[in-house]
């Protein structure tokens, strides 16, 4: 499995940006992370439903999957279980070096991912807990295994809202068992599980998340 020296950076010429570099100053982040083979573009559609006070940001996966499988993914999959946790974390330190680079701290950060796009989203607030505002999971999952900071994950109780479908059948039901296991635990949890969505996402969570995001807003820094 490759480890973070073995991904290449995230390239900057790819980013999809809601508001140009004179327009960003002083308002809150949020970064987008697509799915497995998809882009940029994939998510960034929904930028428009979302609330305009965020400058959006939508990243493209550093990896291209096996031929034929078209876009970029943000670790190797090896079968429908063959998600290793090392891989996930390795995407996740590259997105935490794009992240500093682009809007250090005190920036207020927010993320929001799909599948492959959310494991990485929550696997880099457990890396950097105190980096995060806040995460949304679609349809994602929470890596196995310990991470040296999830005891301080837990004590912050970050913000997460994770919507899935009952008719979901990308994510292994052991995924989606340790998933629902882990993160009330480590996060402060809320979400909804939608009747008859596949692995994609409806307009009714569209309306949710963008019900979470505008309580973000009010949050204290």
């Amino acid at each position: 499995m490759s480890d973070a020296a073995d991904l290449p950076d995230l390239d900057d010429a790819t980013v999809l940006w809601s508001a140009g570099a004179d327009e960003r100053a002083g308002r809150p982040l949020l970064v987008m992370l697509h799915g497995y083979g998809a882009d940029e573009h994939d998510l960034f559609g929904l930028a428009a439903f979302l609330p305009d006070q965020y400058v959006i940001a939508a990243l493209r996966a550093p990896l291209a999957p096996p031929w034929p499988a078209p876009g970029y993914s943000w670790y190797p999959i090896d079968g429908i279980d063959g998600r290793d946790a090392s891989g996930v974390t390795a995407a996740a330190e590259r997105l935490l070096a794009w992240v500093e680079a682009h809007a250090p701290a005190p920036a207020r950060v927010g993320l929001l991912g799909f599948s492959q796009g959310a494991s990485v989203a929550l696997q880099a607030l457990r890396c950097a807990p105190d980096r995060f505002a806040f995460a949304v999971n679609l349809s994602g999952y929470v890596a196995p295994g310990a991470l040296d900071h999830d005891e301080e994950l837990a004590a912050r109780r970050i913000p997460v809202f994770w919507g899935r479908g009952t008719r979901d059948d990308v994510i292994p039901p052991y995924l989606v068992a340790h998933t629902a296991q882990w993160l009330p635990d480590h996060a402060d949890l809320s979400g909804r599980v939608y009747v008859g969505l596949t692995h994609s996402v409806s307009e009714q969570e569209l309306d949710d998340v963008r019900t979470f995001l505008e309580k973000r807003l009010a949050d204290p820094s």
